[in-house]
């Protein structure tokens, strides 16, 4: 008897993992991509390294309105097994800082060449710019229905059609519009991992300057995360890892029509007091030499006018024995804590994942497959799911691709 005819929506990494594993549990496997090519996100992944997973994968590492449904796709296809499935098809893995996982050819291509390979190999159908019209289910069959008009039938289809992140990748929520007719629900959709914008008016000036230190999130009164590593401004606003990790909550923010900001603390090795003394001694030196001049060293020469200029300082060239307490006192606050409104993120072509997506309240965690239909499965960054920088998204497109391909042809 001939196995289940299964039909992913999606050539991404969770699309094809899918494929590959319901294939090799005795499934027919179509794999459909609209793009010319599969697993063009893959390779922008990790700079162009492929960061396939993350030594310390944890749920709160992820993030949606249930977060906690990605626990069991987690679970059944956890970091190892994931490390054991890429070895099998021919990638070694190595570890880095904090737990990040790369192969050690360093590409991201040796990812996608594998997988490619073993679709071959298990000679899966793969079409590419073969993009969906709309899906059609059956008493006995599901119907898709190609753009260019040709019809498929499968017994099982999977949903791993992406979010908006990276369009030019082929990510532009087109998978949304083939579910919520069925009755599943929509959390709108914005960018995350994503540089933020801010509202300050010396951005040009201080393009490219870039500094390791900590950046929290946080609207009113209350800060929602706070981060450290290298910090970038830019023309716009502000970028960096720190940033990326909490551009998440600051979308959140403006979702809700709150007004978030972004603080940095150039000096997180000292506190307030302990950066008094040190600027104190600094300054008192060369209490003649022109106190513009006497940060240099301290900080990056291009932030020296701004940060003065923000301390509310009346003179920037004046002697460093002539600054004033208040003027001090702003300095060290905007050193420690110098703080930004966000007016917004930039766009989904900056994106690194979606977050929001297919509400996952009507999907059954443990398979992966819709409550409202079935037969329909979903895996990937179509769900309201989406995780932090290090390799998490792709953990998360692994795993819910295995549940969902294993699910799929039973």
């Amino acid at each position: 008897m001939a196995g289940r005819r299964v039909i992913i929506v999606g050539g991404g990494a969770a699309g094809m993992t899918a494929g590959i594993v319901a294939r090799r549990n005795g499934a027919q496997v179509v794999v459909l991509e609209q793009m010319n090519r599969v697993g063009k996100k893959i390779l922008a992944t990790g700079n162009g390294r492929c960061n396939l997973t993350n030594e310390n994968i944890d749920i709160k590492r992820y993030h949606g309105r249930n977060h906690r449904f990605a626990m069991s796709a987690l679970e059944q296809f956890n970091m190892e097994q994931t490390v054991q499935f890429f070895e099998y098809m021919g990638v070694s893995c190595k570890s880095e800082d904090g737990g990040k996982v790369y192969p050690r050819s360093d590409q991201s291509s040796s990812v996608l060449d594998v997988m490619r390979y073993e679709i071959e190999k298990l000679e899966i159908d793969e079409r590419v710019e073969a993009g969906v019209k709309s899906i059609h289910p059956g008493k006995k069959e599901f119907t898709v229905v190609l753009r260019d008009g040709e019809e498929l039938k499968g017994d099982r289809v999977v949903i791993a059609a992406g979010g908006k992140a990276a369009p030019n990748l082929g990510s532009n929520g087109s998978g949304y519009g083939l579910v919520t007719p069925f009755g599943h629900k929509l959390i709108d959709p914005f960018p995350a991992l994503v540089q933020l914008k801010l509202n300050a008016q010396f951005l040009k000036a201080l393009k490219g300057v870039k500094f390791i230190g900590a950046a929290a999130v946080g609207a009113g009164d209350e800060e929602l995360r706070r981060e450290m590593g290298e910090v970038l401004f830019t023309d716009y606003g502000i970028s960096g890892p720190p940033i990326l990790q909490l551009s998440r909550r600051a979308g959140e923010q403006l979702q809700t029509g709150r007004k978030p900001w972004i603080e940095v603390d150039m000096f997180p090795g000292y506190c307030r007091e302990e950066l008094g003394d040190m600027l104190s001694t600094k300054l008192g030196y060369q209490p003649q030499k022109p106190l513009d001049f006497s940060f240099v060293g301290l900080i990056n020469k291009r932030l020296i006018p701004v940060v003065l200029k923000e301390a509310g300082v009346d003179d920037i060239k004046k002697q460093c024995q002539s600054i004033k307490t208040n003027e001090f006192e702003n300095i060290i606050r905007i050193l420690k804590n110098w703080r930004f409104e966000v007016m917004g993120t930039n766009s989904w072509s900056d994106a690194q994942v979606t977050a929001g997506g297919i509400d996952v309240s009507d999907i059954n965690q443990d398979t992966m497959e819709s409550k409202l239909i079935p037969g329909l499965y979903f895996a990937g960054e179509v769900l309201d799911i989406d995780g932090d920088c290090g390799g998490f998204n792709l953990q998360w497109a692994w795993s819910s691709g295995y549940v969902a391909g294993i699910n799929a042809s039973l």
